[in-house]
């Protein structure tokens, strides 16, 4: 089975239909997978505790013609988080905090400690795979230590455990394709 993995989409409607149409056109078989932050809070992180009950259409950009592309599953995400809590709605409740496939945790990635803007502290899991977003910044990290990539070319992936940034789809127009029969991933960049 294929996935389509991509993550950080923040509202953001021509980057996210721009990604949806390269992943049409290179891997229309794979099922697509949301890895959070489909949506953008306007209240900062540091603002959002002193925010509470405040209206949906201040707290969140929520563009109709945005959210008709989100035709996919998807895992919770910070923002998400921020909008039901500045807003006291419970809007993404339903929304899995992870979700499991194939040798592989999906899971956003705030919930890790971050070494930096770019390295986390991903603890051992049951799945050898771990897939998340968050930073923006797609790596390959094997024992904590970044590998190299090449856009667009499949990566055997070896019976090591690996942790796997999927990049972001607003600015960066990025995803990443996971082969789980032929455990490959490819790091994909439109």
């Amino acid at each position: 089975m294929k996935y389509a993995l991509l993550g950080d989409l923040h509202s953001h409607k021509e980057d996210t239909q721009s990604v949806l149409e390269h992943i049409d056109a290179t891997a229309s078989s794979a099922i697509r997978i949301g890895l959070g932050d489909l949506f953008e809070c306007t209240i900062s992180k540091k603002k959002a505790h002193k925010k509470q009950s405040l209206p949906l259409h201040v707290t969140a950009k929520l563009p109709y013609d945005f959210i008709q592309l989100l035709d996919f599953p998807s895992i919770i995400g910070n923002q998400e988080l921020r909008i039901m809590q500045v807003t006291g709605q419970t809007l993404f409740e339903s929304l899995p905090e992870t979700m499991e496939i194939e040798g592989a945790l999906l899971i956003h990635g705030h919930q890790f400690e971050w070494l930096d803007d770019v390295t986390p502290v991903i603890k051992k899991n049951s799945e050898p795979l771990t897939f998340f977003g968050h930073s923006h910044h797609s790596a390959l990290f094997h024992k904590g230590i970044t590998q190299p990539f090449k856009w667009n070319e499949p990566i055997h992936l070896t019976k090591k455990r690996y942790a796997i940034n999927v990049g972001s789809v607003i600015f960066h127009r990025e995803w990443c394709l996971y082969d789980a029969d032929q455990r490959t991933i490819t790091f994909m960049k439109v």
